[in-house]
């Protein structure tokens, strides 16, 4: 991991993102969902399900670096027409970089004000180099991140009331920061969440150098302040921790998809030396994290994970998107 690191930073690269500029590639398939909360008001994204049906849905979360605009799944892949393909709802909250969809302790004061939006530009969960820094005025420095509280109740709530949309066995996955977020949700929230896919994800927060290496990328990413998200190694910090409340998830019998890349470039997963540099040790970091994680929900004898190591793929949205094909047919047959 530190070598990692020693690679990764220096370019200013967020360790929560992939590689590549995102052109954003709006869906007009999809329509504006506006829901208030604890945050303000919220906008997510909705596609529905080819055969019209209310009872299958699944939410997709976005990476470290999340625009306020669409949601990385739209602007880089075509999973939506995918899923609603097999007759599920997608539900794609937009915003919240940095936010490990949690609910924090207080806003974030951390971090240069640039008072000019920067922090909407690039690719959602993407890696820039160099950091953007978002204004003051964005949700979570103007007041505290409520993802959690937004993503199981207030959300599902709306969707409930106004689209008839069950918020009964819906699925969960994300990318990177949003993969640690999918399993938090299903483990904490059962009845909402029957399956939860979890792509290059950070599912062993707790070990050594995690903390530190997630400050540098929220830093990077938006200029947000993890000791505004929870104390060290406290109660809060712990619970985010897939590694921590593995047992839960085996309790619950929640259907799990977890993959990370080996970390060895593919056939069009990067286009240059540079990407290379950044999308492989980035990728390294989140396999470890997933084995260890392997390891230990073998240890406490679950058999409720599909686990998935693809022999190529980095850090990018080509390995990411494939996943989620690949996932399609299991989510299918355990939400609804």
């Amino acid at each position: 991991m530190l070598v990692s690191l020693a690679i990764v930073l220096p370019l200013g690269v967020s360790v929560a993102g992939p590689v590549g500029t995102a052109s954003a590639a709006f869906n007009p398939s999809g329509f504006d969902f506006w829901v208030d909360s604890d945050m303000g008001p919220i906008k997510s994204r909705v596609f529905r399900a080819a055969d019209g049906n209310t009872g299958r849905v699944v939410y997709a979360l976005d990476g470290m670096r999340a625009r306020d605009d669409l949601n990385g799944w739209e602007i880089e892949t075509d999973v939506a027409r995918a899923l609603t393909r097999w007759n599920i709802n997608v539900v794609m909250p937009v915003g919240g970089q940095s936010s490990f969809y949690a609910d924090w302790n207080a806003p974030s004061t951390f971090g240069p004000d640039t008072g000019s939006g920067e922090g909407s530009t690039g690719s959602a969960g993407s890696s820039a180099v160099g950091s953007s820094a978002a204004p003051t005025d964005v949700a979570g420095k103007r007041n505290t991140y409520k993802w959690e509280t937004f993503l199981t109740r207030q959300l599902p709530s709306a969707l409930r009331s106004e689209l008839g949309f069950s918020s009964h066995r819906n699925g969960v996955f994300g990318l990177s920061m949003g993969g640690s977020a999918a399993l938090t949700l299903a483990a904490y929230y059962p009845q909402q969440f029957s399956f939860a896919g979890s792509y290059s994800g950070f599912l062993n927060m707790s070990a050594p150098g995690m903390r530190e290496a997630l400050r540098v990328a929220m830093i990077s990413a938006g200029g947000f302040n993890i000791d505004a998200l929870a104390p060290p190694w406290g109660p809060q910090w712990l619970r985010m921790d897939p590694f921590v409340f593995a047992q839960s998830l085996k309790d619950h019998n929640t259907r799990l998809w977890v993959s990370s890349g080996s970390a060895l470039p593919g056939n069009g997963d990067v286009n240059d030396a540079l990407g290379i540099v950044q999308a492989v040790p980035l990728e390294a970091l989140a396999l470890a994290n997933t084995r260890a994680f392997e390891v230990r929900m073998a240890t406490i004898g679950a058999g409720n994970v599909h686990y998935d190591y693809p022999a190529t793929g980095v850090h990018n949205w080509k390995n990411w998107e494939d996943q989620v094909n690949r996932m399609i047919p299991d989510l299918s047959a355990n939400i609804g």
